[in-house]
């Protein structure tokens, strides 16, 4: 297996995982949901820049050959977002737990059994 078939296969799990957890209803899963779709993308920018195996990360003498910094300064800025967005949408749905006491999104409270009986 190579690892560019690793990469991918870790940002499509993810991806999905992260998309699965952000349609469900509580404000909870939404919010991990975000985050694993965050990391996705942290891992995709990461992987652009160049993924070679057993060899030094300069080997040649000019500098065009060295590895591109700009996918590793776009996944330091992207955590630096993810980790703001992740406590703003923890506010947000504190805050939306505190107002209407449910946690769902939708912010309906769920039928006990007993009602439903």
């Amino acid at each position: 297996m190579s690892l560019e078939f690793l990469v991918a296969s870790a940002v499509a799990v993810l991806v999905s995982g992260g998309i699965y957890l952000a349609l469900r209803g509580r404000t909870f899963q939404v919010v991990l949901g975000l985050t694993l779709t965050s990391y996705a993308v942290n891992l995709f920018l990461f992987a652009i820049g160049r993924l070679i195996v057993d060899r030094p990360p300069l080997y040649a003498k000019d500098a065009m050959a060295h590895a591109d910094p700009l996918p590793q300064a776009l996944v330091l800025t992207a955590i630096v977002i993810t980790f703001g967005m992740t406590a703003l949408t923890v506010i947000l749905s504190l805050r939306s737990f505190l107002e209407s006491g449910s946690d769902q999104v939708d912010g309906l409270a769920q039928p006990d059994e007993e009602d439903a009986a």
